[in-house]
């Protein structure tokens, strides 16, 4: 079974080039162009790289990761995005569950590089306890692993495509989790395949970054009847693990908890749309 990898991108060129140099030329990588402006630029990026290259028109990380997915060729599928640099071997560590038919998708370990300031450390928190809290029960998020650093079987991904309703990078990767581990798919995680993140956020980006997770948080509780918001003690936890990383990181995540209320509240007054649009 041969692997493709898919890294959407719009509007970070230099970043782009680390992260499909980090990749190594190794298997077939499909960047795909969410509407950049210098369009030129990644396409010649691209270009050195041996990357193929498709150009979409803004239609989000969900359509263009379907889009990724349509356009490779690979059984298996893995998936970063154009702000991480993966580790050596990360493709054959990723993949190496599906091969082995011990899992239908599989998730590594994403980390923020080692001078990471407060804000990117903050997130790197919030992503981590998510992640470790997927399997328990009650989880407000199933499932879930960055889409920065997950695998899935072209089978899995053709009967659960992400859905294209959710507009931003917010909340869709949540939604395509849950569904996935509602058929008993979630991804199995590999210590092994390490995926270097490097959002660059500042204080402001990373609270507004936070605010349209609250959208989107409001935006996959509509998708489903039976999603819930977590329990205390997973916000309590969430709260212990952002000071773990440090005090700069931990009144961070506290304020991120205020965004992503404003976020949900603002979604909720419009009348979020009921989404499932890929329910398959």
């Amino acid at each position: 079974m041969n692997a493709s990898v898919v890294v959407p991108t719009r509007g970070r060129p230099e970043k782009l080039r680390r992260c499909l140099g980090a990749l190594g030329g190794k298997h077939e990588v499909v960047v795909v162009d969410d509407g950049s402006a210098e369009r030129e630029r990644v396409a010649s990026i691209a270009r050195e790289a041996g990357a193929e290259l498709l150009r979409l028109e803004g239609v989000g990380p969900a359509g263009a990761r379907n889009a990724g997915v349509a356009a490779a060729s690979g059984e298996i599928v893995s998936f970063t995005d154009d702000d991480c640099e993966a580790g050596e071997g990360w493709v054959e560590a990723l993949t190496a569950p599906i091969l082995a038919g011990k899992a239908e998708s599989a998730a590594g370990r994403t980390v923020v590089a080692v001078d990471a300031n407060a804000s990117d450390r903050a997130w790197q928190a919030i992503a981590d306890h998510l992640q470790r809290s997927a399997a328990d029960p009650g989880s407000p998020s199933p499932g879930f692993a960055p889409t920065c650093n997950v695998a899935c079987s072209r089978a899995l991904l053709e009967a659960i495509p992400f859905d294209e309703s959710f507009p931003t990078a917010a909340g869709e990767d949540r939604d395509w989790a849950a569904r996935a581990a509602s058929r008993g798919a979630a991804p199995v995680y590999v210590s092994a395949a390490l995926v270097t993140h490097r959002p660059d956020l500042t204080t402001a980006t990373f609270l507004r970054q936070q605010y349209r997770y609250g959208k989107g948080a409001t935006r996959y509780r509509s998708a489903a009847h039976n999603r819930r918001l977590g329990s205390p003690s997973f916000y309590a936890g969430l709260l212990r693990a952002g000071f773990a990383a440090g005090p700069g990181p931990g009144v961070l995540v506290c304020a991120a908890q205020l965004a992503v209320i404003a976020g949900a509240f603002v979604e909720r007054g419009r009348g979020a749309p009921r989404t499932g649009g890929y329910s398959k």
